[in-house]
């Protein structure tokens, strides 16, 4: 490693952050060695991209010390294009590159110094010739020499090569502005990068690139993301940003050590419940016998008279006192069990009954869910056909605008079309993309228990059993909790009513990559049928069934698509 790196640093002690009466962060402390490659996980709203800029410096920590030491720079792809409309792509570039055209300016500056002497004037100092030597040593760090190469080659590999030097910002895409922050960020070559989302707006062979070019990096990473085979692939620390304890938690040995820790801990957990309610039935036996026994020296002359008696009452009593002593104890203090694994319910993939052979009954027979025909919205969806059979596992795929959440939405009665019929024999339960643009102003329990029987207060067990909210959330208005908050609402809404087809548009997003994790368990157990978009790449790459591309909203082959259920008779 360069001697520069080795004086790198990195780390947070007893940091807090709040805004206004919420609290983001408490008493946070944290060490990053030189070099390592982290990836920041934890569910939207939970933090992740606060600790960023804390990190970054653009923002200042109520409390607690951060230091951040990196001679080689520092790069924070949430700043780079701190431009307005009106400037260039060059004026992002020149902008990301300060650093290095100072340092440049600086050298040609003593270039100068140490070559226009007038005859007779003595030789450059060794003083000056150290200042010349150390700025080359800095620029050289930097990998100043290569700094244009760099641009070039990390617009190419971004998908950016089209882009002129004097184009406006004003005329780029969003993404190609997301991608031209990244590109700056990444050919300035800090030794420490600090990055938001970086795969986001990108297409898979720029995934890729960054990917390469991440591992290469010889400096430090600290990247939020919720992509898993990115962090699979580059990074072997985790940092999890938990916004119910508004901690942040590290995990080594990459995403296998922190699935490994997790899974250890939720044992623990088990094992600790298990404990506590044996410990509380022996106490209560206890309590219950010596109780007893204390009564019946009230009644029973074997004990004896006078002295002796008082003696053994008074040991009892003792003994009482303490046992109950200890049972208030364990009724103050539980130990809840474990959050219950998510799961759906609906019914088998194939039709009730049998054949006259008491055989199940042929895939031919497989009960119709949805049927689609000639079914048209606008000009972002046209569909010829598209029948849903139970047991069904369909994933929708194509590019933005392609018509997905359109069909999606069609498909679970949320949007009617312009044209065609759409049947439906199915109970479904359907997960929008989007949350409400206006949330309700209930309360979180009062929405889980919209529309079924009872008072809100009989559905709270249910709801806390899940694991994915504290009793003091319960009382909280929608409109005041999180996105990622709003999205496990959503979720346990999903989980605690039975549907025979689950329409899922992107499902893991806004929540922790425990939660994905463990929803994808849930589908995999699921024996009813599942429509699904997901550009999450590691969902799609474990995703067994048929699959619908949709391109400019009709469907890529020519012919009409029946998802058959085929995948449903291969796990049955």
């Amino acid at each position: 490693m360069h001697p520069q790196r080795d004086r790198a640093q990195l780390a947070m002690k007893d940091v807090s952050k709040a805004y206004g009466d919420r609290s983001v962060l408490d008493q946070v402390t944290l060490t990053v060695r030189p070099g390592e490659k982290i990836a920041v996980i934890g569910e939207n709203g939970s933090g992740k991209s606060t600790l960023l800029r804390l990190l970054a410096g653009a923002e200042a920590p109520d409390t607690g010390e951060i230091t951040v030491r990196f001679p080689g720079g520092t790069g924070h792809l949430a700043q780079t294009l701190d431009l307005g409309p009106a400037h260039t792509v060059r004026d992002a570039v020149d902008a990301a590159l300060t650093d290095l055209r100072e340092l440049e300016h600086r050298i040609r500056e003593a270039e100068r110094d140490l070559s226009e002497r007038e005859p007779g004037d003595p030789g450059p100092t060794e003083a000056e010739l150290a200042a010349y030597g150390d700025l080359l040593a800095a620029y050289e760090d930097r990998d100043g020499y290569r700094a244009d190469a760099r641009t070039e080659a990390a617009l190419h590999g971004l998908g950016l090569a089209h882009l002129t030097r004097d184009r406006a910002l004003a005329t780029l895409s969003g993404g190609e502005r997301s991608r031209l922050a990244l590109a700056c960020v990444l050919a300035a070559a800090p030794e420490l990068l600090l990055l938001d989302e970086p795969t986001n707006h990108l297409d898979a062979r720029a995934v890729g690139w960054l990917e390469d070019h991440l591992r290469a990096h010889r400096g430090t990473v600290v990247a939020i993301t919720h992509d898993r085979a990115f962090l699979e692939r580059v990074t072997s620390v985790i940092l999890e940003v938990d916004r119910d304890l508004r901690t942040v938690t590290r995990y080594g040995d990459g995403w296998d050590g922190y699935r490994t820790a997790k899974a250890a801990a939720r044992r623990r957990w088990a094992r600790d419940h298990e404990e506590y309610l044996a410990d509380l039935a022996r106490t209560e036996e206890l309590v219950a016998t010596a109780g007893a026994r204390l009564a019946a020296t009230g009644c029973d002359p074997k004990q004896g008279f006078g002295k002796h008696r008082r003696s053994h009452e008074a040991k009892l009593s003792g003994r009482v006192r303490a046992a109950r002593t200890r049972l208030e104890a364990l009724r103050g203090s539980p130990v809840p069990p474990p959050p219950r694994p998510l799961a759906f319910t609906g019914r088998p993939a194939l039709a009730t009954g049998t054949d006259a052979a008491d055989r199940p009954r042929p895939l031919v027979e497989r009960r119709t869910l949805v049927e689609l025909e000639d079914v048209s919205v606008g000009d972002r969806l046209r569909l010829p056909a598209l029948r849903v059979a139970a047991g069904t596992r369909l994933l929708v795929t194509g590019d933005n605008g392609a018509g997905k959440t359109t069909l999606l939405r069609v498909l679970a009665g949320d949007l009617a079309p312009d044209t065609g019929t759409v049947t439906r024999h199915a109970r479904i339960g359907y997960l929008p993309q989007e949350l409400p643009a206006r949330p309700t102003r209930r309360t979180l329990l009062a929405t889980f228990a919209a529309g079924r029987p009872g008072f809100p207060d009989e559905h709270a067990d249910e709801l806390l059993a899940l694991g994915l909210f504290r009793p003091e959330d319960l009382g909280v208005p929608v409109a005041s909790l999180s996105v990622g908050q709003q999205r496990r609402l959503a979720l346990a809404r999903l989980v605690t009513r039975p549907a025979d087809l689950l329409v899922l548009d992107e499902p893991t997003n806004h929540i922790a990559l425990s939660l994905v994790e463990e929803l994808e368990q849930a589908l995999d157990a699921y024996r009813g049928a599942v429509v699904v978009v997901s550009h999450d790449r590691s969902f799609r790459s474990r995703f067994t069934g048929d699959v619908l591309e949709l391109r400019a909203g009709r469907p890529a082959d020519t012919v009409p698509f029946y998802a058959s259920g085929e995948a449903a008779a291969r796990r049955t």
